[in-house]
């Protein structure tokens, strides 16, 4: 499995180096389109390789999808930290229960009958 792993990261690497030494080309990345930009005085531009642009939108993207994945299960961790709270609450009462049910009994038969 470690090997299959191995071989899909290196897999990933290449097309991901091959992608970016095929779009070295710079690209003009502005703020907004030019009739706004005139209404508003501005427009900070930048240039960048397009790589860089499709790959930062990958990672951006992969980036916002955990986040909101996060937030919405949420409420479903929530409620198995709950659960699990409620777990360990019955299972002590569950000891306590055998320990006094066994109070007074012979230790040996008392393992026996918290085996069955």
């Amino acid at each position: 499995m470690r090997y299959i792993r191995y071989a899909v990261w290196g897999v990933l690497a290449v097309v991901l180096v091959s992608v970016s030494l095929a779009n070295r080309g710079f690209v003009n990345l502005k703020l907004m389109p030019e009739a706004l930009a005139e209404l508003v005085g501005f427009n900070p531009s930048i240039t960048l390789p397009l790589f860089v642009v499709v790959l930062g939108g990958l990672a951006l993207g992969v980036a916002l999808g955990y986040v909101l994945e996060y937030l919405r299960e949420h409420k479903h961790r929530r409620e198995a930290r709950v659960k699990h709270g409620e777990v360990k609450k019955l299972s002590r009462e569950v000891k306590r229960l055998k320990r006094q049910k066994h109070e007074g009994k012979d230790e040996v038969l008392a393992l026996l009958d918290d085996a069955s």
